[in-house]
């Protein structure tokens, strides 16, 4: 194996190796510095570093110091506050939206709608690129092909999902065996595969190349609400009104693990960073968190008056936010297993909840027609978004600002 070059990973902190294996493919590997802070012994890690990594020898050290004192640079940077402002009102639809998403750079962002439409939007300058039709029903889910971005999934109430050319609008699958509704999509993080769950229980992989399906994954006895993959895209999580979550292996299609522990209907589930850890949030009033590789239940995480709605973790797996239907957010230590901060300010409940890429600051989404941002460590409300005259259920950060969807039909980017 050769060494080709080095990348820079801010968030969450890594170094990223590009290689070149002798039969010419290219490929990278991750060193994940996801406890990495500004006090930290540099020259101890690079001699870790070093001495562990097999593609890196003694000469390299430089490059591998002046890469973490970047990473360094940016951390003592982070807690640095700015106000955001209004920057786009969007009429976005002739109809009330359903989600919104960014691609990884923050250029595009799409939108999806009752009009049957998903929509292509240039961030900057609020102009519509393309608009994506053929669906016949609700466009319901969506998801970029991210880090690449060249391709979106959107699902519908019709029963089926599309794959198209993000550059020309051109669907360029039709994914076609659900027997009823497409309420959740995802594709794997390096761009092969497709995934889509269902409200006929199933949720199904599909090879994005060719648009067939690669495996139907059967076991649920109630609707599939929620899908995520880890980072490798070895694993795929499916979440369930069955009271369950199951775990997937994305090569073979069978079931890992069931994740059996809640009372009630799980509404989230995702992946840490690492993929090491699970969390599900469910109407019981509790999120869990779970063994990513045994799934073994590791802790319930209580506090919450009502139903939890959205669960997320930190881009270093180290904390987790939940929204509620109690109108508050919560924001747990993970090594504790206890609140360290509840977020408490909305007037009705939260259906959406985010953090910052930096996880400094924690993103929610209300039906009292306002987002709300926050300080993820003392719970202080840092600042109120206005503007909309219902519901907003979607909302999205990327790298320089964050975005949000609402039953009104516009989208409004906020920087």
């Amino acid at each position: 194996m050769k060494l080709r070059r080095f990348l820079l990973r801010y968030y969450p902190p890594g170094i990223v190796l590009e290689y070149q294996r002798r039969n010419g493919d290219i490929e990278t590997k991750s060193i994940d510095l996801l406890t990495l802070k500004p006090e930290c012994d540099v020259d101890a890690l690079v001699d870790r570093i070093i001495l562990e990594e097999p593609l890196l020898s003694d000469s390299k050290k430089g490059v591998v110091r002046r890469m973490i004192y970047k990473l360094m640079d940016k951390l003592e940077n982070q807690n640095k506050t700015r106000k955001f402002y209004l920057y786009k009102i969007l009429r976005a639809h002739i109809l009330p939206l359903t989600n919104c998403a960014f691609n990884k750079s923050g250029s595009k962002f799409i939108t999806g709608s009752y009009d049957r439409t998903c929509r292509i939007w240039d961030t900057i300058t609020g102009d519509e690129l393309v608009s994506l039709e053929g669906h016949r029903n609700v466009v319901y889910a969506l998801a970029f092909n991210n880090p690449f971005g060249d391709k979106i999934l959107t699902g519908s109430f019709d029963k089926t999902a599309r794959i198209w050319d993000t550059q020309t609008g051109q669907c360029l699958h039709v994914l076609v065996g659900h027997t009823t509704e497409i309420v959740c999509v995802a594709f794997c993080p390096r761009g092969a595969v497709a995934a889509t769950g269902s409200m006929d229980r199933t949720a199904k992989l599909w090879c994005v190349d060719t648009g067939t399906i690669m495996a139907t994954l059967e076991g649920h006895t109630a609707e599939i609400v929620s899908l995520a993959f880890n980072t490798e895209g070895t694993r795929m999580l499916t979440g369930s009104f069955d009271n369950t979550a199951r775990l997937w292996d994305v090569s073979t299609g069978t079931c890992l693990h069931v994740l059996a522990s809640h009372s009630g209907e799980i509404a989230a589930a995702q992946f840490d960073f690492t993929g090491d850890l699970i969390v599900t949030g469910s109407i019981d009033r509790t999120c869990k968190v779970w063994d990513g590789n045994t799934g073994q239940l590791l802790d319930t995480l209580k506090g919450h008056q009502d139903e939890v709605l959205d669960v997320v973790f930190n881009s270093t797996g180290s904390r987790i936010a939940t929204a509620s239907a109690d109108g508050t957010a919560k924001v747990y230590d993970i090594e504790r297993g206890r609140c360290v901060a509840t977020l408490v300010g909305h007037e009705s409940e939260i259906s959406k909840v985010q953090f910052s890429p930096t996880g400094c600051q924690v993103l929610t989404a209300a039906s009292d027609h306002t987002c709300r941002i926050w300080d993820s460590i003392t719970g202080q409300c840092l600042q109120v978004l206005e503007g909309h005259t219902d519901e907003v259920f979607s909302c999205a950060y990327n790298y320089e600002g964050l975005g949000g969807g609402y039953l009104e039909p516009m989208f409004v980017y906020c920087r």
